[in-house]
C-alpha cells in the first residue's frame, strides 16, 4: 500500500483558497500568495466549539446496513486500473491524504482522474459512487461535474474546468472488518467516504457550483442545490418574527460566509442563532428536512442511521442565518449540533465575473461531523485502540 509520497510537493503548493471567518478573510491564489498546507503541522482535532472535542459521541457499533456493495464496487474499480494507476490511487487507511482535498479548481490532486480513465474504468468509478450514494446523491454529484463542463464551455477554459476533472483515491484495502474508504476530489465536489465494518462516515462532503443551472448545450437541465436552498428558506420562513431575529446573526449578506471548507479540519465555531429546543413540532420537522436534504446524499440505509443520530441531538442543534429571507434574497445558513455541521452559502462570482456581491448563481455547501469524527477519525482511533 502506497503512502502519500506526493505530500512533500503538494504540501508546499500555494493553495487557491478563500474562506471568510467572521471578520477574517484568509485569501490565497495559486502561484501568487498563500500558506503551506501541512497536516503534520496542524494535527487533526476536528471541528469544535472551543478546541476540545466532546468525547463518547461516536461509538463503534453495528449499523445493520451492509457495506458490501460499496466494498465490492471498490474492488472492481481498483481491478480495472493499471498497476501504475493503482500505485498513485491507493493510500493507507490513516493517510493524511484524506485531509488534502480542495474545492477550488487549480489544485494538484492525488489519484486517477475520470478524464484519464478509459470508458470501462470510468464506469467502474461511477459504480463506486453509485454504491455509496443515494440515487439523488449520485445525480447531484454528476450534475456538479456536468456543470463544471458547462462552465468550461461558458468561459472557454477547458484546461481548467471540465466534466471529468475529478479524481478518485482509495484509502486502505476494501474490507468487511478493517477500516478503509474512498475520496472523490475536484472543483466544487468532494466526498470523503470512510468505512468500518457496516458503519459509514461521509464527511467532509462539499458540493457547490458556478453556475448552479445549465440552460443550453449538452449539459442543459443540470441543476444543483435547489432542494437545499428551498429547504433552508422554508424553515426560516416558518419561524415567528422573534425566532427569525434570534436565528439571524447578521441581517446583511455582503460577502462569503462559509467557514468549514478546505483545510479547516480544526475549525472552532461557537453555537449561534436559534436553538431547536424552542421550536414547535412542525418547525422541528422542517429543520430535519433541511438536514435530510444534505444527509440524503448518502445511500438510503446509512442516511437513516445518520438521521437517527442527528435526531438524538436535536435539542442541542442550533440554526444560524445571514441575510434576509424573501424569495429573491441571498443568504447563508448553518445547522450545528454536537454531531453535524452543515453550511449553505450564496457566494460571490469567481469564474463568471460580475460585481463582487453574493448571488444565487454560485453556491457552496459543506457537511462535517464535529468533535473529531470527520474522515471517521474517532472510529479509527477506537478501532486502533482495541487492537
Amino acid at each position: 500500500m502506497q503512502t502519500s509520497t506526493r505530500d512533500t510537493l503538494r504540501l508546499s503548493l500555494l493553495v487557491a483558497l478563500s474562506v471568510t471567518v467572521g471578520a477574517l478573510t484568509i485569501a490565497a491564489t495559486a502561484g501568487q500568495r498563500g500558506r503551506q498546507v501541512n497536516p503534520a503541522d496542524d494535527p487533526f482535532v476536528g471541528v469544535t466549539t472551543d478546541g476540545t472535542p466532546v468525547a463518547g459521541l461516536f461509538p463503534i457499533r453495528a449499523s445493520g446496513v451492509s457495506t458490501a456493495p460499496v466494498r465490492e464496487a471498490a474492488d472492481r474499480f481498483l481491478a480495472s486500473l493499471t498497476a501504475e494507476q493503482r500505485a498513485r490511487t491507493t493510500f493507507a487507511a490513516d493517510s493524511d491524504e484524506w485531509r488534502l482535498w480542495n474545492n477550488v479548481h487549480r489544485y494538484n490532486r492525488a489519484g486517477v482522474s475520470f478524464k484519464e480513465m478509459t470508458e470501462a474504468q470510468r464506469e467502474r468509478g461511477f459504480d463506486l459512487m453509485r454504491a455509496g450514494l443515494s440515487a439523488r446523491g449520485f445525480r447531484q454529484s454528476r450534475d456538479v461535474m456536468r456543470l463544471n463542463g458547462y462552465l468550461a464551455e461558458l468561459v472557454s477554459r477547458p484546461e481548467e474546468y471540465g466534466e471529468f476533472v475529478y479524481h478518485l483515491t482509495v484509502m486502505g484495502t476494501p474490507s468487511a472488518t478493517e477500516p478503509w474508504g474512498w475520496q472523490l476530489d475536484g472543483h466544487h465536489l468532494i466526498i470523503n467516504y470512510f468505512v468500518l465494518g457496516d458503519q459509514v462516515v461521509m464527511t467532509p462532503t462539499f458540493m457547490g457550483s458556478e453556475p448552479v443551472t445549465a440552460t443550453t448545450g449538452p449539459y442543459a437541465g443540470a441543476s444543483v442545490l435547489q432542494t437545499e436552498e428551498a429547504a433552508g428558506l422554508a424553515f426560516m420562513q416558518s419561524l415567528t418574527a422573534d425566532q427569525r431575529r434570534q436565528a439571524t446573526i447578521n441581517p446583511s449578506k455582503t460577502a462569503n460566509n462559509a467557514q468549514a471548507q478546505a483545510f479547516r479540519d480544526n475549525l472552532q465555531v461557537a453555537y449561534e442563532g436559534l436553538r431547536a429546543n424552542t421550536l414547535s413540532a412542525g418547525q422541528r420537522e422542517k429543520l430535519l428536512a433541511v438536514v435530510q436534504s444534505f444527509v440524503g446524499h448518502m445511500d438510503d440505509g446509512h442516511a437513516r442511521v445518520r438521521m437517527d443520530e442527528i435526531r438524538r441531538h436535536l435539542d442541542d442543534t442550533w440554526f444560524a442565518w445571514v441575510g434576509q429571507s424573501g424569495p429573491d434574497d441571498v443568504f447563508y445558513y448553518r445547522v450545528h449540533s454536537p454531531v453535524v455541521l452543515i453550511e449553505f452559502d450564496h457566494q460571490t462570482p469567481v469564474a463568471l465575473g460580475g460585481p463582487r456581491v453574493p448571488g444565487k448563481a454560485h453556491i457552496h455547501s459543506v457537511v462535517r461531523t464535529p468533535n473529531g469524527n470527520d474522515y471517521g477519525k474517532d472510529l479509527l482511533r477506537q478501532h486502533n485502540t482495541r487492537r
